[in-house]
C-alpha cells in the first residue's frame, strides 16, 4: 500500500513564520508617520533613503519578535501556554511544534539584528547624521531588553512602556533619516501612536495570562483584573487622543492630524467588550481585532493629517 510521506515545510516559509508578520504592519505605519512629518516641512525627501528606513525598521521589529520567541521558549511560557489566541498571542508556536529549535531561533534572530540591521542601520546613519546611531541603539536595547533576561520587562509590567518607547524611536528615527535632525512635530505625534501600539500588547497579554503567572511574568494583564484591564485600556486609549487633541489646540501637529481620532470608535468599542464581555474568548478576540485595526488607522490618519495641508489644500 502506497502512502505519501508527510512534506517537510518549506524552510523559508518558517523563517517568515518566525518574525510574526501579522504584526509588523504597525511599524511600516510608524515609519509613514515620520516620514510624511518629513515630507511636509518642505525640506527635501530621498526616496532611496525612505526605503531603507522601512526595511531596517521592519526587520528590527522581526528581529525581535524572533528573540522574545527565543527567551519565551527557554522560560517556558509558550511551552505553558495553551489557551494563548494564535495568531495573536503565545508567539509563533514553531518551537513548540517542532518546526524549528531554539538554536535555530537563537541564531535567525542574530542574524536579522547584527548582521543586517546594525550595519545596514550604520550605513544609513554615514547618509543621514549621527542622531540616528543613538535612535537606533536605544531600539536594540529595548528590543532586547524586552525579552532577556536580566531586565525581561516584559515580565516586569514594562513591557507596554518599553513598547511604547520603541515605537516612538521608529516615528522620530523614520523624520530623522530624511530632516538630518530632531524636530518637536514628528516627536510629538509619535506619542500618541506608541500609545496606541502599547494597547495592543495590554490586550494581547490577556489570553496569555494564565501561563504567564505560571512562568512568574509580571506582565499587566497579570496585574491587574479583568476590569482593571479594561480600565487601564480605556484611560490609555483617551490618552493617546487626548494627547493628539491637545497639540493641535497648541498649534503643533497639523489640524488635519486629527483625521487620526477616527480610531476612537473601534477602541471604545474594544474596551466595552474588554468591560462586558471580560470572560468570552470570542469577545477577546474581537477586542484584540478591533485593537489592531485601532491603530492601523490611527496611524495612517496621522500620516494623511500631515501629508494633507501640503499636497491635498
Amino acid at each position: 500500500m502506497h502512502t505519501d510521506k508527510p512534506q517537510k515545510p518549506n524552510p523559508w516559509l518558517l523563517y517568515v513564520q518566525m518574525t510574526r508578520p501579522g504584526f509588523l504592519l504597525v511599524t511600516a505605519i510608524g515609519c509613514c508617520i515620520g516620514l510624511a512629518s518629513a515630507a511636509a516641512c518642505g525640506c527635501g525627501f530621498d526616496t532611496a533613503k525612505a526605503a531603507a528606513t522601512v526595511t531596517l525598521a521592519v526587520l528590527a521589529h522581526a528581529g525581535s519578535n524572533v528573540l522574545n520567541d527565543y527567551f519565551d521558549s527557554r522560560n517556558g511560557a509558550d511551552a505553558a501556554n495553551q489557551a494563548g489566541m494564535f495568531p495573536f498571542s503565545g508567539g509563533a508556536r514553531l518551537i513548540q511544534n517542532g518546526l524549528v529549535s531554539e538554536k535555530d531561533t537563537g541564531l535567525w534572530a542574530a542574524v536579522l539584528l547584527l548582521g543586517l540591521v546594525v550595519p545596514g542601520g550604520l550605513l544609513l546613519a554615514l547618509h543621514s547624521g549621527g542622531g540616528l546611531v543613538l535612535i537606533g541603539l536605544l531600539g536594540l536595547l529595548l528590543g532586547w531588553a524586552y525579552s532577556a533576561p536580566p531586565l525581561a520587562l516584559m515580565s516586569r509590567g514594562l513591557g507596554e512602556l518599553a513598547v511604547a518607547m520603541s515605537w516612538w524611536l521608529v516615528v522620530v528615527g523614520a523624520d530623522y533619516v530624511q530632516r538630518s535632525r530632531f524636530f518637536v512635530i514628528p516627536a510629538y505625534v509619535a506619542v500618541s501612536y506608541a500609545v496606541m501600539v502599547a494597547t495592543i500588547l495590554l490586550v494581547c497579554g490577556l489570553p496569555d495570562r494564565a501561563s504567564d503567572k505560571e512562568v512568574g511574568k509580571q506582565t499587566l494583564a497579570t496585574r491587574f483584573s479583568d476590569r482593571g484591564v479594561a480600565v487601564l485600556y480605556l484611560g490609555m486609549v483617551l490618552l493617546a487622543h487626548a494627547w493628539l487633541a491637545a497639540g493641535v489646540w497648541a498649534l503643533i501637529p497639523p489640524v488635519p492630524t486629527l483625521w487620526a481620532c477616527v480610531a476612537l470608535p473601534p477602541a471604545l468599542w474594544a474596551a466595552w467588550l474588554l468591560w462586558t464581555h471580560n470572560s468570552d474568548r470570542e469577545q477577546l478576540r474581537r477586542a484584540i481585532v478591533l485593537t489592531l485595526l485601532a491603530t492601523h488607522v490611527h496611524g495612517v490618519g496621522l500620516v494623511f493629517g500631515l501629508l494633507q495641508p501640503h499636497y491635498w489644500p
